[in-house]
């Protein structure tokens, strides 16, 4: 997660300073399009990271608390946590592929 956080930030500089070379009408509204979307992706990744923290705290006092063994609710929070790192992954990978392709036609 920090390393997506981290390539995000840089993704963020970047387009600022493509913003300021940009002149044409579509090519400003894909920049404020890519910097939103970074900015969402921003906060989600921060989400996500809070959440599998918390998670993590919860199973470690489960475990402690019951000699290793772990809710059945735990285990589907779990579930859902990895299904929305991966959802996130895919999102992420989307968004870095319209980023290159958007710096590579201007």
């Amino acid at each position: 997660m920090r390393s997506n956080r981290d390539e995000f930030g840089q993704l963020k500089q970047q387009l600022q300073k493509i913003a300021g070379q940009q002149s044409l009408k579509e090519d400003l509204l894909q920049v404020e399009h890519l910097d939103n979307q970074i900015h969402i992706q921003l906060i989600n990744i921060h989400d996500l990271k809070q959440a599998i923290k918390i998670h993590d705290r919860k199973i470690q006092h489960e475990i402690q608390k019951n000699n290793g063994k772990v809710s059945d609710e735990s285990l589907a929070d779990h579930e859902n946590l990895f299904d929305g790192y991966q959802s996130l992954e895919h999102t992420l990978d989307e968004i870095k592929q319209e980023f290159k392709l958007f710096t590579t036609r201007t």
